[in-house]
């Protein structure tokens, strides 16, 4: 019998693109009026931009948000008809690449508007583009001096063709927060200067902070692959990313033994092991690395959870099964790392660290499945 990619690997990635679109409906539903677009940089977020471009494209988005121009030239691929918006703004010297491809732009400065538009001459029409006006987080995109110079520059203004007017929030994830209400209230006062032109300030979380942020277009991420958009608040998202490593071997450690490299677990009683085949190669992050008897880093094994003990390793990790019923782990048994079971955010919890990081970090090795793709279903 010819093995599978799956017997062959010791992690397993489940991709569930249904749950993938399911996680796309809700939120477009929660989006009300607002069009619900899709942040799909970072390679899908580490879960692969084809299949879940793809996925999203049949659950009714139409409009994807990439960083780079690079991976607007993938997606441009995959999706001819989209509309693709590029959040890093305009490379320089690049605008002919982003028009060749119908690549939008979203500026974030003078000088970019500027290239743009002068482009925009030579090429012969007005280029669809977006502004992006920082009003609180000072990352990427115009001040609100900035923008009122543009606003000023009529030269210019007269050869975009803007088609949306943007901000990102940098607390939607903690509603309380006084920030949102600034940003909101900024946000205001740039769409007043700018009528008539299609606005999107709602992020994953921005979603759920009610009508008065979702405007004219949402654009998700993190919520649409799994990960908990808000704070203190059940996650109402379904999980997308399924990572499992199956048994190795199994192992009795007597008390006052040590596991792993540095002997950092000390086994405080007669202990049954099972040595997973999945390490931080696999994404599994070094820092679940545990020296404590129970955790807190876990994994499903069974039914059970069990902690993860001493340090993950390139290939491979241990956990203790002790607890479990004799014979319920065998060689080939699969435990789950990060699923239904083991929320993202949890596990980055455990690891110091974000649901996003989590993701996008995620390894090549493993064997990577995907399930609900309905183009790939046989006509």
């Amino acid at each position: 019998m010819t093995p599978t990619p799956a017997d062959l690997a010791g992690a397993v990635l489940t991709i569930d693109l249904v749950a993938l679109k399911d996680n796309w409906r809700r939120l477009n539903t929660l989006a009300g009026k607002a069009e619900c677009g899709a942040a799909v940089k970072g390679n899908g977020y580490g879960l692969g931009i084809e299949p879940v471009a793809k996925a999203l494209w049949e659950a009714g988005c139409r409009s994807f948000f990439v960083a780079r121009p690079k991976e607007g030239e993938e997606l441009r691929k995959l999706l001819p008809h989209a509309t693709i918006y590029i959040l890093d703004g305009l490379f320089a010297g690049q605008a002919e690449f982003y028009a060749k491809l119908n690549l939008c732009p979203a500026l974030i400065s003078i000088e970019e508007a500027q290239e743009w538009a002068a482009f925009g001459r030579v090429y012969g029409r007005k280029l669809p583009c977006a502004i992006h006006v920082d009003t609180g987080i000072n990352r990427l995109g115009f001040s609100m001096a900035e923008f009122d110079s543009l606003l000023a520059d009529r030269f210019t203004m007269r050869e975009l063709n803007v088609t949306l007017l943007m901000s990102h929030l940098a607390c939607a994830d903690d509603p309380p927060h006084p920030l949102n209400q600034r940003q909101h209230d900024a946000f205001a006062a740039v769409r007043a200067k700018l009528p008539g032109v299609a606005a999107s300030l709602a992020n994953s979380s921005g979603v759920f902070l009610g009508d008065g942020f979702t405007h004219d277009l949402v654009r998700p991420g993190i919520a649409l692959y799994g990960g908990n958009p808000t704070l203190n608040v059940a996650n109402p998202m379904l999980p997308v990313a399924i990572l499992e490593g199956a048994v190795m071997q199994l192992r009795n450690v007597a008390a006052g033994d040590t596991v792993g490299y540095g002997a950092t677990w000390t086994a405080t009683r007669p202990t049954r092991i099972a040595i997973l085949g999945a390490g931080y190669k696999d994404g599994v992050p070094r820092a679940l690395s545990s020296r404590e008897p129970h955790g807190p880093a876990q994994v499903f094994i069974n039914c059970h959870r069990c902690p993860v003990i001493g340090r993950i390793s390139m290939d491979m990790m241990g956990v203790d099964i002790t607890d479990l019923p004799d014979g319920s782990v065998k060689r080939g048994t699969r435990a789950e790392m990060l699923g239904r079971h083991i929320g993202i955010d949890e596990a980055a919890s455990w690891a110091g660290t974000i649901s996003y990081e989590l993701l996008t970090r995620l390894g090549s090795r493993y064997a990577r499945l995907y399930t609900g793709l309905e183009s790939d279903r046989p006509a």
